[in-house]
């Protein structure tokens, strides 16, 4: 039994006739009972009509006692009151006719809802629940709990809107505190109808309609159009044009985001002035579009070494042409790419080495952002095992501390990278022979300020620019007449010697 009350009357009817379907009725009478949605919805609108043809009924009832008591004896009284039970009035309980017809005990739903434009009608059953289990099935997700999410056309709120405004004289003149925001949205009723349904499809797994990132990582999308009604939205453009200015990234001005902020300021006279109230029924209902599925970003963080002279740390493109055969970066994402069935992945590490400088010591940081991974859970001994295997697919570079982060993480790892220093290695070959006394000028220098312009080999990627970066000190060692090693310890950012001198990185 719907929990509708004796004030809900006059907006069911008005509703109803305006020809709202049943669930949208029980939005705009403000019900926050989820059991109301989920029964089906032939029963909803039996119920619905009953609840309207009791009032009109004991209207008629009560208008036919007094006039028998006036005019009639008690045997045709009685006979009347008998007659009247069974018989509708043609004025108000025309709208009956409209959910129920003559001598049919089921609804006749088949109209399509002028509000919902047949998402609660159509898309709130059984079969759509199947459909949305077996693609979520087939895409094989490893998850505990499911968030349900749904995309509406940006039209329902123009209509709702005016379906809002139909009602608003019958909620004043009972004196009801109602508002717009007391309606139940479309996207809840349509989530508290649908998440037991397809919970039951995959079989007891909790379906919630609100996504939390902490606990909840694997979400369903469902979405609808309908191009019949796109048009109800323009008129909005020429009354409120500043909430519909065109961006590069969006295709369609007319957002559901930018609808709602238009119909908050436009005023309710210039809202009817251009848009029927209520709205018009459509031809057609809404077009369900492929159900998504999206997994949460999975971060994997760790250090590497980069052992060769010849491997970029990133793909290296230029003009459309690759120069080199691999990268550190490919190297490490295609086994987890391939553990994880991702389907890609954002590679971000604590700075850079150019192509032909090695990293040593205790290895860079770096992480991996693997993008809608279709498995997310790993235990130590497994990730201990990715390791393994990154490190034995190739000679060039060697991982460790492999684990998986938080996305919090990833911002811990960039933080301080002004900060931090590097120490780097070369040998120097010097034309004129020198003795030793002649570099200990170098270890003297301290803190010597560079203004650094961006290299020519990475002008494809880098804008031009010169950056202030500090040697922090160096130190030397004497070879011979023409050889000495030079050690620097630099900030981070600061470009290795002349890259064809061989020189080597040691991440601190």
């Amino acid at each position: 039994m719907l929990p509708l009350k004796e004030k809900d009357r006059p907006i069911v009817k008005k509703l109803l006739e305006a020809g709202c379907c049943a669930r949208c009725v029980l939005r705009f009478c403000c019900l926050g009972v989820q059991s109301a949605y989920r029964q089906s919805y032939e029963d909803t609108a039996r119920e619905l009509c009953a609840f309207v043809s009791d009032s009109e009924n004991n209207e008629s009832q009560d208008a036919a006692v007094l006039e028998q008591h006036k005019e009639d004896p008690p045997s045709k009284k009685m006979k009347m009151d008998a007659a009247k039970t069974d018989v509708h009035s043609e004025g108000d309980s025309a709208v009956v006719a409209t959910v129920m017809e003559e001598g049919d005990a089921e609804p006749a739903d088949s109209d399509v809802c002028v509000v919902c434009l047949g998402v609660l009608q159509q898309f709130c059953d059984e079969a759509y629940a199947i459909k949305i289990s077996e693609v979520v099935k087939a895409k094989n997700y490893q998850f505990d709990t499911m968030v349900l999410s749904v995309s509406l056309p940006a039209q329902l709120s123009v209509r709702e809107h005016s379906c809002w405004l139909h009602v608003k004289k019958e909620v004043r003149e009972k004196s009801m505190c109602l508002d717009m925001d007391d309606v139940i949205q479309v996207k809840e009723a349509f989530k508290w109808t649908m998440q037991g349904l397809v919970s039951k499809e995959l079989g007891g797994i909790p379906v919630v309609t609100k996504i939390n990132r902490q606990t909840e990582q694997f979400e369903v999308g469902v979405g609808f159009t309908h191009p019949e009604t796109d048009s109800d939205c323009h008129f909005l453009a020429g009354i409120c044009s500043d909430c519909f200015r065109p961006t590069k990234n969006k295709q369609n001005v007319f957002t559901r985001m930018a609808v709602v902020k238009a119909l908050e300021k436009v005023s309710d006279e210039k809202f009817l002035k251009k848009f029927p109230c209520p709205p018009t029924r459509p031809a057609s209902k809404c077009i369900a579009q492929d159900v998504q599925c999206l997994h949460v970003s999975v971060f994997v963080a760790g250090r590497y070494n980069k052992f060769s002279r010849t491997l970029p740390q990133t793909p290296w493109v230029i003009d459309g042409e690759r120069r080199m055969e691999s990268s550190v970066e490919e190297l490490i994402a295609a086994p987890l790419l391939s553990s994880f069935r991702a389907e890609g992945f954002n590679f971000s590490s604590s700075g850079r080495e150019d192509v032909d400088v090695r990293t040593l010591g205790n290895g860079r940081p770096f992480a991996l952002e693997l993008l809608n991974p279709h498995r997310a859970r790993f235990n130590k001994a497994e990730v201990r095992q990715l390791q393994e295997t990154i490190n034995q697919s190739s000679d060039k570079i060697r991982v460790r501390d492999l684990q998986i982060v938080s996305r919090d993480a990833m911002g811990h790892m960039k933080e301080g990278e002004e900060d931090k220093t590097k120490s780097y290695t070369a040998l120097i070959w010097t034309q004129k022979a020198i003795n030793k006394d002649d570099i200990t000028f170098l270890e003297e220098t301290k803190e010597l300020k560079l203004a650094q312009k961006t290299p020519l080999r990475v002008l494809h990627r880098r804008p031009l620019a010169v950056r202030e970066r500090v040697i922090h000190t160096m130190s030397t060692c004497f070879l011979d007449a023409h050889h000495f090693h030079l050690k620097l310890r630099t900030q981070a950012g600061t470009y290795p010697l002349h890259r064809t001198k061989r020189n080597s990185a040691i991440h601190q």
